[in-house]
């Protein structure tokens, strides 16, 4: 595999085809992930649950991202790296500038910020400097508790309009890529039509133009397994077949089915 551009992921949206993202957070695991050329590559600040043990995202700070994004970059050589912003390092603007350049310089090649309207200048700020962006909408894990729990959005017609009219902001700001997490499946497809950039879906449907899983979670090593996600251990013998089958049924359009949705 070649290495994987901002316009590879374009071009593969508008020739309507999907691509594959999985989050890794060391060394060893990134370079399976690249081996079995999964296109995207995020460095999550899920390390907080999944390697932390902690109950939310909140704790990660921007030093451990940094950590974790350099030792994820050593066993990368194609597929492209996003990592987290972790949650209060953007709040400002000059804070944003500052948190992003300490990942970039880690080995990221583009930041993932969670909000929508409001984040619309500092998603210009960053892509104006030439920091890509990829947002986040949606379950918003670093929200967890203004949103009152890890709760389904965008579920009525209010909400879903919200959330598109936010994507079209950061669009339009300069994001190249988005997330959307834990939406109904009819607003995921809808969010896919409506923006020119790759929409990747988590519990969005299978509309979207990417998925993204938890490494955790797609080899059924998590605590609990979402409702979103799969067990891919459970069909293949290792590891590695694991992550080709994944990244297969995702170009296929076999996962995610109904039974993962909302």
């Amino acid at each position: 595999m070649k290495n994987v551009t901002i316009e590879r992921l374009k071009s593969i949206k508008a020739e309507g085809k999907k691509f594959a993202v999985i989050t890794a957070y060391d060394y060893s695991f990134a370079k399976l992930i690249d081996e079995a050329e999964i296109e995207v590559t995020l460095v999550g600040d899920s390390l907080g649950n999944v390697i932390q043990g902690q109950e939310t995202t909140l704790p990660v700070t921007i030093d451990e991202m940094a950590y974790h994004t350099a030792n994820v970059n050593r066993g990368i050589s194609a597929s492209l790296i996003i990592a987290d912003m972790p949650f209060m390092s953007y709040a400002t603007i000059p804070q944003a500038l500052e948190n992003a350049a300490i990942l970039m310089q880690a080995g990221a090649q583009m930041v993932k910020l969670e909000g929508g309207e409001w984040l619309a200048e500092t998603v210009h700020a960053l892509t104006e400097r030439g920091i890509p962006v990829c947002g986040h909408l949606g379950l918003t894990p670093q929200s967890v508790h203004k949103l009152s729990g890890f709760k389904v959005q965008g579920k009525n017609t209010e909400a879903a309009d919200k959330m598109l009219y936010e994507a079209k902001q950061l669009e339009e700001a300069g994001a190249d890529l988005l997330v959307v997490e834990c939406i109904p499946s009819s607003l995921g497809e809808s969010l896919a039509k409506n923006l020119d950039i790759p929409v990747i879906g988590i519990g969005a449907g299978p509309a979207t133009d990417a998925q993204v899983l938890v490494l955790q979670d797609m080899l059924g090593i998590s605590a609990k397994l979402p409702k979103f996600a799969k067990n891919y251990l459970l069909q293949e013998s290792n590891i590695q077949n694991a992550l080709k089958a994944y990244k297969q049924e995702v170009h296929s359009g076999e996962f995610p089915s109904a039974e993962h949705g909302f």
